[in-house]
């Protein structure tokens, strides 16, 4: 396919590159349909292997998540979700597994059907697949949205309890998270019980009624995000500038421009800024890096230092772009060496991850004499670093143009991860994520 030409498609007419478009999704869905089928093979393997070899029964396996999410180059989530949907579509949902075998349907949608049928019994679950999917015209047919609902309707009906554990279950998980976004933004999201999102958004959408009405010169979403940001952080309402023409564009309404007189309530943040000297003192153009969000330019870098907030600076070495190194004789990171770490890693250093920091791991382990430090360390999520201690696996740091690790999976399979750079221009070659 690599070897088609622009022109050879060009040859074609209308009709036969529609065709062509659908006989490709066909294979990319019965494609992915194979590499489930070979990451269950590959578990049944390595237990095989671990039994064999009188590994009890409930450490069986515990890697093979993480390789197959190396092999397709996602994070170790996706790789569970991979694993876990190949271990469920041919046990308890034939139908459904004929359809994505056959290219009818892609593995999104397959995981939309084992997803809204996750809380039924082996066989109510098989009475739903066998209700929504024996009609393979019929299941490919459905959209998303149609596919979800008539899946929760069909399970609603054979077990009504199942909605009320998995309510239960939902709501056990609410969470916050953040996100860059286009423009120096940020996108905050809150997973939450349906009756709390639906009452935030219904107050915030009542403030923003109540100051339109008074004149505010602001758009109902500006109003109710800057609503949001003041009641978390407890800080009084700054001034908002108003249009000074009638035809003053949406986009210009509701610039914030806090006046002199105008007090904001001290807030205990703290943020940490990389930055290098010149950059802060505005002697040279560049950018910084802000933890937790990213790349930020240099005069928002200055702003924030400029500001009540706290702020801690570390410096870059100019044109080296990596943190100065520190050591430490404990066997646990301190708390100033951690936060080094993870400021040069600022993800999951497991290639593909991109999941938060939540340890700081050794990555020649102490009882092997590895020391902590800033070069033996790398910043982990939980799931890498429990995915980490399955037999096999093994790790090491090597040269490289920034602080550099190579990963083993059991299968020998290397895979290289480099600290990202933190400021533009201290970029350098990075070898790929998989090496020979």
């Amino acid at each position: 396919m690599a070897r088609t030409s622009d022109r050879a498609l060009d040859r074609q007419d209308d009709g036969e590159l529609v065709d062509l478009l659908r006989h490709l999704e066909e294979l990319k869905c019965a494609a992915e349909a194979l590499q489930g089928r070979a990451a269950l093979a590959l578990d049944r393997s390595v237990r095989a292997e671990e039994q064999r070899r009188g590994l009890p029964e409930e450490r069986q396996g515990r890697g093979v998540a993480a390789q197959v999410a190396l092999a397709r180059r996602e994070s170790p989530a996706r790789g569970r979700h991979h694993l876990g949907l190949a271990k469920v579509l041919p046990a308890e949902l034939p139908h459904t597994t004929e359809a994505f075998r056959r290219g009818r349907i892609s593995e999104w949608r397959a995981t939309l059907v084992a997803r809204e049928t996750g809380g039924l019994s082996r066989e109510d679950r098989e009475r739903v697949d066998a209700e929504l999917a024996a009609d393979p015209d019929r299941l490919e047919s459905m959209g998303d949205r149609e596919l979800v609902a008539t899946a929760q309707r069909l399970s609603y009906r054979l077990d009504p309890q199942s909605a009320v554990v998995r309510r239960r279950r939902g709501e056990s998980e609410r969470r916050v998270s953040l996100r860059p976004a286009p423009d120096l933004m940020s996108q905050l999201s809150a997973l939450l019980p349906v009756k709390d999102g639906v009452a935030v958004v219904a107050t915030l959408s009542r403030e923003a009624d109540s100051l339109i009405a008074t004149g505010d010169g602001r758009g109902r979403g500006q109003i109710m995000a800057d609503t949001l940001v003041d009641r978390v952080l407890g800080r009084t309402p700054l001034a908002w500038s108003q249009p000074t023409t009638p035809a003053a564009s949406a986009q210009d309404r509701g610039t914030l421009e806090p006046g002199p007189d105008v007090g904001v309530d001290d807030v205990d943040v703290l943020l940490h800024v990389v930055v290098t000297d010149d950059v802060l003192l505005g002697t040279a153009s560049g950018s910084a890096h802000l933890d937790g969000y990213g790349p930020i330019p240099g005069d928002l870098a200055r702003e924030l230092v400029g500001e009540r907030t706290w702020v801690r600076r570390l410096y870059v070495r100019p044109g080296a772009g990596h943190l100065v190194a520190a050591d430490s004789r404990a066997r646990r990171f301190p708390r100033r060496l951690a936060q080094l770490v993870r400021l040069r890693d600022q993800r999951c250093r497991t290639p593909w991850c991109d999941a938060p920091i939540r340890t700081t791991d050794h990555i020649r382990a102490v009882a092997d004499g590895g020391p902590t430090s800033l070069s033996n360390g790398q910043g982990l999520c939980e799931a890498c670093n429990y995915a980490k201690e399955a037999p096999g696996f093994t790790a090491r740091a090597r040269p490289g143009p920034r602080h550099t690790t190579q990963t083993t999976t059991p299968t020998g399979h290397r895979y290289v991860s480099v600290a990202p750079p933190l400021l533009e221009g201290t970029d350098a070659s990075a070898p790929p994520a998989r090496s020979p």
